[in-house]
């Protein structure tokens, strides 16, 4: 199979047929053999009646239904799993991604051997401050922490090579670090291309200002485990070295001036270096500790299903 397209969904009723219309005539008038993967994250509306009578119509088209709403990252998650095309094109179900931008994604990997490309939604139709301005300043934080030089982390439309997919975990809300993630994983080969966006034509968009926010604490999380998810001892055992070296010296000079330079008779805990001293080593303790238990959970296997499926259509 040349494409797998999966789209991410929740109560988008309204837009499905004509995106399903619209990207079956790409795939045929560039004779792509294909297959389009809807994963309805927990829609309250009439979403998943309306993908049971495109799978009925035609069985290119298949289907997941979440028992309820787990949130993007699983919904790709599932759907990358599931997947078989070489080339993996992911857009959102809104039709503010433009399916006529797929032949070039789909070249863009298979000739010219990138292993992932991100759209990059160069002119946008999103109000400038509540999306455009944040989103500039989101864009330009993740390009300075992750290394990875993307205009758009987090453009809906992308292309990956099917081993792209197989071999990252998208977890929590971590869909908009999916090029840090295949970074990570050993797939430097990360392209951009300046795609179309359109104005949102049905219903009202599904994020507000909270995502900036958890956008923010989650490049933190990511750039933590970029760089220590393998080895947590040697940020957390540094640092609480560090600490606890700190404070063991300040004890000793304090034993030390106490027996044989205090003239004065002052009680030791009446001294403010006394609980820095103190403060120190229970810190330094503490974060030797978190990283003595963080590579002990390491050796664990992670289950990686954080989902209930209720329904399911395979052909």
């Amino acid at each position: 199979m040349d494409i797998s397209v999966v789209i991410p969904l929740l109560n988008e009723q309204e837009s499905l047929n004509e995106l399903y219309n619209w990207i079956a005539k790409v795939m045929q008038s560039n004779s792509f053999s294909y297959e389009i993967l809807f994963i309805d994250d927990g829609s309250t509306d009439k979403s998943w009646d309306t993908i049971e009578r495109l799978s009925q119509k035609d069985p290119q088209v298949k289907g997941i239904r979440f028992l309820r709403n787990y949130g993007k990252s699983q919904a790709l998650h599932a759907g990358f799993e599931a997947v078989t095309g070489d080339v993996v094109i992911t857009m959102d179900a809104d039709l503010q991604d433009n399916p006529e931008e797929i032949p070039e994604l789909y070249d863009m990997i298979q000739k010219q051997n990138y292993d992932l490309v991100s759209g990059w939604k160069k002119k946008r139709y999103d109000s400038v401050i509540a999306k455009n301005l944040p989103s500039k300043l989101f864009n330009a934080a993740a390009r300075k922490t992750s290394g990875v030089k993307l205009h758009d982390f987090n453009c809906g439309l992308k292309a990956y090579n099917i081993e792209v997919v197989k071999n990252i975990d998208v977890y929590g809300e971590m869909h908009r670090y999916i090029p840090v993630l295949a970074k990570n994983a050993g797939f430097h080969r990360i392209g951009e291309k300046v795609v179309l966006h359109q104005a949102r034509k049905y219903g009202t968009t599904k994020f507000g200002m909270d995502r900036f926010v958890n956008g923010f604490l989650d490049l933190i999380t990511i750039w933590f485990m970029s760089r220590f998810a393998k080895r947590p001892m040697h940020f957390f055992g540094l640092i609480g070295s560090l600490l606890f070296f700190a404070g063991f010296c300040f004890a000793i000079y304090l034993g030390i001036e106490k027996l044989f330079l205090d003239k004065n008779g002052r009680l030791i805990t009446q001294r403010p270096e006394f609980y820095i001293a103190l403060t120190c080593m229970i810190l330094g303790t503490q974060f030797f500790l978190t990283g003595f238990l963080g590579e002990i959970i390491l050796t664990t296997k992670r289950d990686k299903k954080r989902y209930t499926i209720a329904e399911e259509i395979k052909i």
